[in-house]
């Protein structure tokens, strides 16, 4: 189970709105979508590399991995080398480490351990008393490789670590709270979503922001009122993402989300990603309302799975949601 609030359900009311004339809200969404998506479009163009295309209006909201601790269990030392980590990543560096585990089918710990020599991750760590310490994980594998990141800092300023995969976040971040465990590794605005939501009700608007700033500040504020610090956000993110192959990016000319809508809004251009995207915020109706991007058609898939990255890469989708960290990604 990934860890993204992938498709947030919020706003759908407008969202359903925006979509009105691309199909019923539920359909499987192979009807083309609006009237206003009446120029040629842009066919999908099979190819073995896809690349992600730049949020360049900023669609999707923060979601920067950075450790989340117990308050009571954390310390300067442990925070200043669960740090190190977040210095030492950035989006395409976790592409390669998931490329590890997902491709190279390295274990996590052993690619853990291996981008921990090579980025000199344990230099410069300050022992402190120590102690023993559980470092919790979600169970998919990133989340799983990043907790074993975070075990090799902490052993360096003097703790006794284990390791633990949990599950999803409703049942480690409790557990988070409790101190069962001490440390888990988060993605800054998907947590503050789920914080949200706990300390302020489901109701409550989406403290999240495409400002990392911002995100964090909320988060910081809910962390507060459920015993939790957070150590500084790296620059990976693992959040929705919209691929092409590079043969169509070559193709059509487009880097962007807005030269998609400016080069490929028409008939021939397939959406694909999961059943709920047309109605989605964070999917095809943010597509129409922050990009003005109009797909002629929308195929069901799935969440940034095997389906959308064959459909990218045997040419039946043009474009498709992925996540940002996805080892598909890896360069060469």
């Amino acid at each position: 189970m990934r860890r993204h609030l992938l498709l947030t359900a919020t706003s759908l009311t407008a969202a359903v709105l925006i979509l009105s004339g691309c199909g019923d809200a539920g359909s499987s969404g192979t009807e083309a979508p609006a009237a206003s998506a009446s120029g040629a479009g842009c066919a999908p163009v099979a190819g073995d590399k896809l690349v992600v295309l730049d949020d360049d209006k900023k669609l999707q909201n923060t979601d920067n991995v950075l450790p989340a601790i117990n308050a009571k269990s954390s310390s300067p030392e442990l925070i200043a080398a669960l740090d190190k980590v977040s210095a030492a990543l950035d989006t395409p560096k976790l592409i390669e480490l998931n490329k590890a585990v997902d491709v190279d089918r390295k274990s996590s710990k052993a690619a853990a351990q291996e981008f921990a020599t090579a980025n000199n991750v344990t230099a410069g760590i300050t022992k402190g008393k120590g102690g023993a310490l559980t470092i919790g994980s979600a169970d998919f594998a990133e989340n799983a490789t990043l907790g074993e990141l975070y075990a090799i800092a902490a052993t360096a300023a003097g703790y006794t670590v284990k390791t633990q995969t949990i599950g999803n976040r409703e049942l480690y971040e409790p557990a988070l709270e409790k101190g069962d465990i001490d440390v888990v590794p988060e993605y800054a605005a998907t947590l503050a979503g789920f914080l949200n939501g706990k300390v302020n009700g489901e109701k409550a608007a989406d403290p999240s922001s495409p400002d990392l700033d911002k995100t964090v500040a909320a988060l910081t504020e809910l962390g507060q009122k459920s015993g939790l610090v957070f150590g500084k956000p790296s620059t990976a993110q693992d959040q929705n993402a919209f691929a092409v192959t590079q043969a169509f990016a070559d193709k059509n000319g487009v880097k962007s989300l807005s030269d998609l809508a400016a080069k490929c809004s028409g008939s021939a251009t397939v959406l694909g990603g999961p059943a709920e995207c047309p109605q989605r915020p964070k999917c095809q109706a943010g597509l129409v309302s922050t990009y003005n991007f109009q797909a002629g058609k929308f195929t069901s898939l799935d969440a940034g799975g095997p389906l959308t990255k064959t459909g990218l890469k045997q040419g039946t989708v043009s474009v498709g949601l992925v996540f940002s960290s996805d080892a598909a990604l890896a360069a060469g």
